[in-house]
């Protein structure tokens, strides 16, 4: 009977389909595939792998998945996509051309509020004055929510990552440093320049995970992991684009803790269990009415989580 290596841990720093990419802790790289028929490790897992038996290739596989610190998801009604674990922040970059979605850059939101995860803004394309000028407006809610100290809740970045490269990799650099970090973006947005700013050869870096996983396609269809810095202590995980992002792992009740401009003035309802949608003495319904500027509740906001409520709330019952 041949002998099986002992398991050793790994970190996934890539996925597609069942296949994935586990990196040593001495930096060498391994093509692993799940025990058993289902896949439950991702980018940013840390896991226990074992090496093919001698003879047997030089591929192996994962024995377990360990404890996470989170996981970053979004969930419809068929199924659960997610994007990877272990997360310091998610970097939300939208850009001023094209016009960005604010619903699915508020579910981005509600899903890392709801992770326990820092979520981060980058609004791209400065050089675009007036759209630029058209798309900080619309990000001036984001921009005034605050924390019980006062201090900013969403940090809220200006870029232009193909105008001026080193101010904004200095700025990025900033909020990056020591930490995991994964970058999501709508198609256009900039994610790939992003990418490619701070990690240089990062597109041959794909092509290598995209043909040892044989996706045969770039980072739209598959997950990785980049290190920014020699000492691997700054990452970058890049991931597929979305045009939808489904929130059913939130209950309609859940919402308004996930929106912090909601959630400052939810305690202040009449009723326990008010749904700040029509409850009297509702502290949400009043900030919106009488001063939504200087409460933090624009119209936009609120609307978006009457919406979301009704939505999550009909896929329940």
């Amino acid at each position: 009977m041949t002998e099986r290596s002992t398991p050793t841990e790994g970190l996934v720093v890539a996925s597609h389909g069942r296949h994935c990419v586990v990196e040593t802790p001495d930096g060498q790289r391994r093509i692993c595939h799940p025990r058993g028929k289902k896949s439950q490790a991702v980018v940013g897992d840390r896991v226990l792998w074992q090496a093919a038996p001698a003879g047997q290739g030089h591929e192996g596989t994962i024995e377990k998945v360990l404890e996470r610190r989170n996981l970053f998801y979004r969930q419809d009604e068929i199924r659960t996509k997610s994007f990877a674990a272990n997360l310091d922040q998610v970097l939300i970059l939208i850009a001023a051309e094209p016009v960005f979605s604010e619903s699915q850059l508020a579910r981005a939101l509600i899903a890392a509020e709801a992770a326990h995860i820092r979520p981060l803004i980058a609004l791209n394309k400065t050089d675009l004055v007036e759209p630029f000028a058209r798309a900080w407006e619309r990000l001036l809610p984001y921009r005034h929510i605050r924390d019980a100290d006062g201090s900013p809740h969403y940090g809220v970045l200006p870029l232009s990552l193909t105008a001026s490269g080193d101010a904004d990799r200095h700025l990025l650099l900033e909020h990056l440093q020591g930490k995991t970090t994964l970058v999501l973006g709508p198609s256009g947005s900039g994610k790939s320049t992003l990418i490619n700013l701070l990690v240089p050869g990062a597109t041959v870096l794909t092509g290598e995970i995209s043909q040892a996983l044989n996706s045969g396609k770039h980072t739209t269809t598959s997950t990785a992991l980049y290190w920014v810095d020699a000492e691997r202590t700054t990452a970058l995980i890049d991931s597929p684009g979305f045009q939808e992002f489904g929130l059913q792992h939130i209950a309609p009740m859940q919402l308004a803790g996930c929106m912090p401009d909601i959630a400052a003035h939810a305690t202040q309802c009449k009723f326990y269990n008010c749904t700040h949608l029509h409850e009297p003495g509702c502290g949400v319904l009043d900030a919106v009415k009488n001063a939504p500027e200087a409460h933090g509740i624009s119209a936009n906001r609120y609307k978006i989580y009457s919406d979301l409520f009704a939505e999550l709330g009909h896929t329940r019952y």
